[in-house]
Order: structure tokens, then sequence, then C-alpha cells
């Protein structure tokens, strides 16, 4: 259910004034180049490589650890963290639970705000303490021994995972307090990367039912949405602000005075202009969530064909020497690049994965086709070593 939460609020690109300026469609080339969308573009690309290898090495990690006879399996998963896979059920539900969601949000945010933002200040405090996780181990690695402490019920932690938690607890309140942009894009990053490295696409098949799946919800909430609930109810939910809960907590004890300042919910990345004040670009999680677990996708697959010595090493071949995550990234950045225009052409809102999924997956699939792969990437590409049956845990839509 957080997951819907976070997607229904997720997928939509735009760039919005806040005062209403009529600009001639020349200018819309170089907003283009404006510093809030390059910003944009360089967050979601670092965001989409960063994940996709924490994700690899997450699955080195629990392919150094399957073999050994001295750890049992419960050892084995408190030393990584388990892997979630998105199956043909939950590529169908996806979208259908995210439209429910998106309903819900909808017509429910007065009443349900404070439960949105309690379930985000929970999912962002996980999400960036994974995040920080490694960099905490790096620091504390001459002190630390990476003995797990007990907390009883809840689990047992190391020292590093101890403070990576407290400190993701410290962003999530500064962000309640202060209701900062920055802050908000600090732990949307934490989710994105979260979610891009534990969560599987288990085969090409999948990918593309997910995506195409995805496309029709992004599309029909955004362009068709207004003419059954008379308003854009993919942009009204994705920009709508929730009462801070400070606030209430100050009017329940009678300060009636204090005003926290309310809060976008981090579903979303935002970048102000610098050149032209009062202007941000925003875009979804799930625009870089979604295509983004596809190129994690490809890139362990390609870690599985090297390990096994599948690759044609053909230096004369162009063809050979592209690999999929580079196609795809590559694919990537023209589908964004494609939305940006057309966001900045037509003045509204643009359902960013009707020009991300076409982008992303035609050139991936021509690609596997002229290697030979597709049929191994659209049914079971990892059956050889059994990855995913025995590591991974399906994910509860």
């Amino acid at each position: 259910m957080l997951f819907d939460v976070l997607l229904t609020i997720s997928d939509v690109v735009e760039t919005q004034p806040i005062n209403e300026q009529n600009v001639h469609w020349r200018n819309s080339i170089f907003a283009i180049i404006d510093s809030s969308h390059l910003s944009t573009f360089m967050i979601a690309l670092i965001l989409i490589i960063y994940g996709s290898y924490r994700a690899l090495d997450l699955d080195k990690s629990k392919d150094s650890l399957l073999p050994s006879k001295f750890l049992s399996e419960s050892q084995t998963n408190e030393q990584v963290p388990h892997s979630h896979v998105i199956e043909t059920v939950h590529a169908i539900a996806l979208p259908l639970g995210a439209s429910i969601s998106l309903i819900i949000m909808f017509f429910f945010f007065d009443s349900l705000q404070t439960v949105f933002i309690i379930c985000t200040a929970i999912l962002a405090t996980m999400g960036f303490a994974y995040l920080l996780t490694p960099c905490c181990q790096m620091i504390l690695r001459p002190c630390s021994d990476n003995t797990k402490i007990s907390f009883g019920i809840f689990g047992r932690y190391t020292l590093s995972e101890i403070v990576a938690f407290s400190l993701s607890i410290a962003l999530v309140l500064v962000w309640i307090v202060t209701g900062h942009w920055l802050f908000m894009d600090v732990i949307a990053t934490g989710l994105c990367i979260s979610f891009i490295a534990l969560v599987r696409l288990p085969n090409l098949k999948v990918s593309a039912l997910l995506l195409l799946g995805l496309v029709i919800y992004d599309v029909f909430w955004v362009y068709f949405s207004q003419y059954i609930f008379t308003t854009n109810v993919m942009v009204r939910v994705a920009t709508r602000e929730a009462e801070n809960p400070l606030t209430s907590i100050a009017r329940r004890f009678n300060f009636d005075r204090y005003r926290a300042p309310r809060l976008s919910l981090p579903g979303k990345i935002v970048f102000p202009s610098m050149q032209q004040r009062g202007r941000f670009s925003l875009l979804g999680l799930g625009d870089i969530i979604m295509p983004g677990l596809v190129l994690c996708f490809v890139l362990r697959f390609e870690s599985r064909k090297r390990t096994n010595n599948l690759y044609n090493n053909d230096p004369l071949s162009l063809i050979n020497r592209l690999t999929y995550f580079q196609c795809s990234l590559i694919g990537y950045c023209a589908g964004l690049l494609t939305a940006t225009i057309s966001s900045e052409v037509f003045k509204c809102a643009q359902p960013a994965l009707l020009f991300l999924v076409p982008f992303t997956l035609i050139p991936l699939l021509l690609i596997a086709h002229l290697k030979g792969d597709l049929n191994s990437m659209w049914s079971d590409p990892f059956a050889e070593n059994g990855e995913i049956s025995s590591s991974c845990k399906l994910l509860n839509v």
C-alpha cells in the first residue's frame, strides 16, 4: 500500500511558474537548459546508476554467502537485506492499486493527510537509513567490529545501522519542522535508491507488462481524468500540501499562534530555477524508480553473463561493445528530454512514462534481439543460478 501511495503522487513531469506568464514558444527551447531541468536530469541519472549498482553489490554479497556451510539461512538474511520480486500478478495489480490510492488521496486527502504524513515519514526514514548505511560503515569501521546489538522483537542491528537510522530520523524531523524543498528532495533520493536496489524485476516480460500498465495509468490520469473529475487528478494530488502535524499538536494544546509550514509529500524531486524566480521543475519518483528497475535488471543480467563467460568478445562489433545498461540509460535520457520539451512547449503537466517507457524499452528489445539474448531475457534470465527463487521474497502490493 505504501508503494502504491508513493507511485500515486509521482507520475508527472511539470514546470510550474508561481506567477502565470505568457512566454513565446521559442523561449521554451531556452527553458530546456534551465538550471532546474539540468539539476533534475543529473539527479535522476545519479539515482538510477547508483541504485542499480547497489542492487548489483547486494546480489554479489548474497552469492558470496550462499556457498558457505558455516552460515545458516537466518544468519545469511541478517547479513544481507532481502530483495523483493515483482511477479506477473503484481505487475498487473500495481497500476490498479495506484489508481485506487490516487482516488482515495483525491477525495479524502484532508481527512487522511495525517496518516499520509506518518506513512511517508516511516517509509522515508527506512529508505534514507538504507542510503546512509554504507557511508556510516566506512566512517565507523575503525571503531566498530560490526557486532549486532539486540533490540528484542525489533531485531538486531550493527552500530552503523543504528547511526544511519538515527540520522534518518533527524532528517525527517527537520523536514517536518521546516517543510523545505531541499530536505524533501534528500528524503526522496533515499526512497528512490532503496526501491531500485531492493525491488527486482525477474525478466523482461514482467518488466514490459509493468511499464505498459503504468503508461496506461499515467496517460489516463494526466490527460483524461479532468473530463471525469473536472480537474487533473494527478497534478492535483502531486502538488497538494498536507497540514503539518506540528500545527495539529499546537492547536490541541491551544497554541493557536504557532503555524508550522505545510508539507508537500516527498513523492517527487523538485528544483527551483536560478534564472527565473518562482519557477521550479518537478519530476515524480515513479518516473525515476520504474525505468530504474529495468536498468537495474539489465545491469544484473549483464553481470551474470560476464560471470558465466557468455559474452561475444568480438572487438569489431559495435553492437557487442554497447552494453544493455548503456543503451537503456541513453534511451532514458532521450525520453526525459522529450518529456521536458513537451512540458515546455505545451505549458502543462505531461505523463513522463509515456515518453520514458518507449525510449527505454524499444532500444533494449532491439539490441537484445541483435545480440541473441531476447529469448533468455524475456522468460528466465537467471534460471541457471536459481537466484530469484532462492534468495528473494515476493513484493506485497
